[in-house]
């Protein structure tokens, strides 16, 4: 079981940036597939951004060219850094894990995918 713990969020007006975090243990970060999900209203079904083992990315086109996911594997932590925030960018952000042995081969951006979620934390852009 993969336990995922969010912090980070908070309140900006449009145009601010934010970097969220994800504390990801019970399993080694090698072998545990990551992805944010946003929560809310018009939230989209499928991931925001998603990572594998080998660090390759898959985005949403909406926050393309805008968000950024990354793996900090000295601190078993998923990043997420958001520039030009949107006020439809609101929402709760959830991180979410897929347990792959021995390495995650595919960033998969379907809800499905994923077997372990985190509570969240909120995110607000003002316009």
């Amino acid at each position: 079981q993969v336990q995922l713990v969010e912090s980070g969020g908070g309140s900006v007006e449009a145009g601010g940036s934010l970097i969220l975090s994800c504390a990801v243990s019970g399993s080694p970060l090698i072998a545990v597939c990551l992805g944010w999900f946003r929560q809310g209203s018009g939230a989209e079904s499928d991931a925001l951004a998603t990572v594998d083992s080998s660090d390759e990315t898959r985005y949403a086109d909406s926050v393309k060219g805008r968000f950024t996911i990354a793996r900090d594997k000295a601190k078993s932590t998923l990043l997420l850094q958001m520039i030009n925030l949107k006020p439809e960018d609101s929402g709760v952000y959830v991180c979410a894990a897929r347990r792959e042995v021995p390495y995650c081969a595919g960033a998969y951006l379907a809800r499905s995918s994923y077997e372990n979620w985190g509570r969240g934390t909120q995110v607000t852009v003002s316009s």
